[in-house]
Parts: C-alpha cells; structure tokens; sequence
C-alpha cells in the first residue's frame, strides 16, 4: 500500500511538473507574440511602416498615403514607432521635418512579406468558400 502511494505522489508531481513546463513554453511564445503586437499592431502601425518602405516622407505624405488616418493619430503612432526604434524624425536644411525608417526596421520587411502572403491566400480562400456556397 506504501508502494502504491508513493508511486501516485510521484506520478502526479511528474504530471504537474509536465503541466507547469508546458504552461511556461506556452507563456513565453505568447509573451514574444505580445512584445510584437505591442510595438507594430492596431489599425495605423504597419501601414506607416509601409508608408516609408520607399523613402523618407514628410507627415502630410504619410498621412495622404495611409488612408483614413487622422492627423492626431498619425501623430501617436509616429511617437510610438519612434520610440521603439522603427521610425526616425529629422530635419533638412529648410527645416522641413521628414520621417524615415531605421535600419532596425528593415528587420520587419520579412515578416510585412509573410503577412502580404498570408493575407492574400487567406482573401482567395475566403473567395473560394463564398463561391461554393
């Protein structure tokens, strides 16, 4: 009976043991896909991003080129991407202000082309599924 006994404690302290390293794999791929979502998710992020893919633009451009953005958001999100290290303001002689990526940023292109790729098999699929119906 002691046997027995000792064996279960032991079997349901694995199992636990087992359940909390899962839980904890689990936590830290959520806690990176948090980070990242933190820093280029919401409606306006990726989008000013793409704005400046091409080249340093000035806010009225970005703001013409990103539809349907206010200027007060774009105002955030251009302080936001700044603050983390994607975007980078700065003055020509005229001291007409323009914003332009960073080399930090260009770490995103691979993953806006796996979005782009997703996005659009899921858009056909979406298609396909509406048609047969």
């Amino acid at each position: 009976m002691t046997t027995y006994l000792l064996v279960t404690i032991v079997l349901i302290f694995t199992m636990i043991n087992f359940v909390i390293m899962a839980n904890e794999n689990c936590i830290r791929t959520f806690s990176g896909i948090d980070d990242a979502l933190y820093v280029i998710g919401g409606k306006w992020r990726l989008k000013i991003i793409l704005a400046l893919f091409d080249g340093s633009s000035r806010f009225n451009e970005i703001q013409r080129v990103v539809a349907g953005i206010s200027a007060k958001v774009l105002t955030t999100e251009l302080k936001h991407l700044e603050l983390n290290s994607f975007i980078k303001r700065g003055t020509n002689e005229t001291t007409v202000t323009h914003y332009e990526l960073t080399d930090y940023s260009q770490t995103l292109r691979s993953v806006v082309h796996a979005l782009h790729n997703w996005g659009k098999a899921h858009r056909e699929k979406i298609k396909a599924t509406i048609q047969v119906v």
